[in-house]
């Protein structure tokens, strides 16, 4: 035997003049590579060398329409969000057991923002409730508008989240996680089925005159998606959107060839940066904006509707004109075929939203005053023109309030995420429907427990999206709305 038969480490024969120890660490080397390729195509890698070496199109709308994964049921959505969190048992739980038990300091386990606590002072509710509609659902005098629609809504009372604390809270509702940096829900629904219209942005949020919520504009962002799934900020009078209008002295023509000779310039930079998405938001928006110009104005004048109309939102009387409005403006752009439009009811920090720490019957009777007469006028309005059927409204606030005091004195109530109340209709949900109930303090949900995530994927569903195979690459993920984890639609209302 030769001594390169008797040692390993010598090549032997004609073996390309490689050792066992040079061909393991080669082969090993290959599928590092192997895998490495898979995630970098993954990641669209690839796809964007390509683009940089034939040349990208000078313009790729990211909003296009695009096909969802089966028949939707609706096609937009109305986010009616009660900023602050809306008390369940004095709107829509009915907790008879608690009138009696006004005032009385009884065992029962609460936390909320001031802490776990084993018992309470209960504080009954401040109205009356009575029965509406073929269902004979129970609802509180604060809605007598909003009772002659249970028919056409599904109730759930079963609703918890992950935190007790507004701005976390806001988060999880908007986005699914109680940290901020992800999509949200309006971000989702534009990634997976774009834009019919090209005129109007996707996804539009109307804030309240008072403020916008706790976290401002990490509610309404496109996290780690491209920026041009944010939402884009309306206003219901005046100019609709800011900085929108054209400059003194610049025509149409002229703005549309400036816009030509800056896209130029853009697309050209944009072709060895692809994955850029800043620098490709700003070159779709400046498309939008263009559009927007001519469009949104029209979108938002209420001048063309009729007295019978704007008197059933309430334009007309100081206290329901401005959120009427935003109803009204809702409805408008669900007929131009905008995605998702999310109205805020409540801004600031204080009694300017439904944080009813104080003085409850005063807080809830204003922000209810306010908002009833425009939702029951938004769900009648779509119905008779034929749209409800195909518009998804979803009701509620960032969790609910504990059915006892929060303080030694007082009528205000903590903060309650273990179960709270939350109502959709349209978009294919079972009207006249309830799912879930609290105990029979209000305190918790006992029965059908329905997380956040399970109220985020039945929105997708209806919209012809699985909540499950919706998914955008990123941090060496597919991330998803409703979590690594997955979630189902609440079955019994759809």
């Amino acid at each position: 035997m030769s001594d390169s038969d008797s040692d390993p480490a010598k090549p032997s024969g004609n073996f390309c003049h490689r050792t066992r120890r040079e061909f393991l660490w080669e082969a090993g080397a290959g599928f590092t590579g192997l895998a490495l390729t898979g995630l970098l195509s993954v990641d669209k890698f690839f796809t964007s060398e390509a683009s940089a070496a034939i040349g990208a199109p000078k313009f790729s709308n990211p909003l296009a329409p695009k096909p969802s994964h089966f028949a939707p049921k609706a096609r937009s959505i109305i986010f009616l969000f009660m900023y602050g969190g809306p008390s369940q048992v004095d709107t829509f739980d009915y907790k008879p057991v608690l009138y009696p038990l006004d005032g009385k300091t009884i065992p029962v386990k609460t936390f909320g923002r001031g802490g776990k606590k084993n018992e309470g002072r209960v504080v009954g509710p401040k109205w009356q409730f009575k029965q509406y509609g073929q269902c004979g659902k129970w609802v509180s005098d604060l809605f007598p508008h909003l009772g002659t629609c249970v028919d056409d809504i599904a109730f759930i009372h079963s609703m918890v989240a992950d935190s007790p604390i507004h701005g976390s809270a806001m988060l999880q509702m908007n986005t699914g996680k109680i940290l901020s940096g992800s999509p949200c829900l309006g971000s989702w629904v534009n990634y997976g089925l774009g834009s019919v219209n090209e005129n109007l942005p996707g996804f539009v949020v109307m804030l309240d005159p008072t403020g916008g919520p706790i976290s401002g504009a990490k509610n309404w962002s496109s996290g780690y998606m491209p920026a041009t799934h944010q939402a884009t900020i309306m206003r219901s009078a005046g100019q609709p959107i800011l900085d929108l209008r054209r400059p003194d002295g610049m025509s149409e023509e002229s703005q549309r060839r400036m816009l030509d000779t800056l896209n130029e310039f853009n697309s050209e930079h944009l072709t060895p940066r692809a994955d850029n998405s800043n620098l490709a938001a700003r070159i779709a928006s400046y498309e939008m904006a263009f559009s927007m110009q001519r469009h949104a104005p029209e979108a938002v004048d209420l001048s063309k509707e009729t007295e019978a109309t704007l008197r059933m939102y309430g334009v007309s009387e100081p206290r329901t004109s401005d959120f009427g409005r935003r109803c009204l403006l809702a409805r408008r752009l669900v007929e131009r075929g905008v995605r998702f439009i999310q109205l805020y009811a409540g801004g600031a920090h204080n009694d300017d939203n439904w944080d009813a720490h104080g003085d409850l019957e005063k807080n809830h009777s204003y922000h209810a005053g306010r908002t009833d007469q425009p939702i029951a006028a938004l769900i009648k309005d779509l119905k008779q023109r034929g749209l409800l059927d195909s518009t998804l409204i979803v009701w509620g606030g960032e969790f609910g309030r504990q059915p006892t005091a929060e303080n030694a004195s007082g009528t205000g109530r903590d903060h309650n995420s273990y179960g709270f109340t939350m109502w959709m209709a349209g978009g294919g949900i079972k009207g006249g429907t309830t799912v879930g109930e609290t105990d029979e303090l209000g305190s918790a949900a006992v029965t059908d427990r329905c997380h956040v995530k399970e109220l985020h994927a039945t929105a997708l569903t209806q919209m012809g999206l699985d909540p499950n195979k919706l998914t955008y690459f990123y941090g060496g993920l597919n991330q998803k709305l409703v979590g690594v984890e997955g979630a189902d639609p609440i079955r019994k209302i759809t």
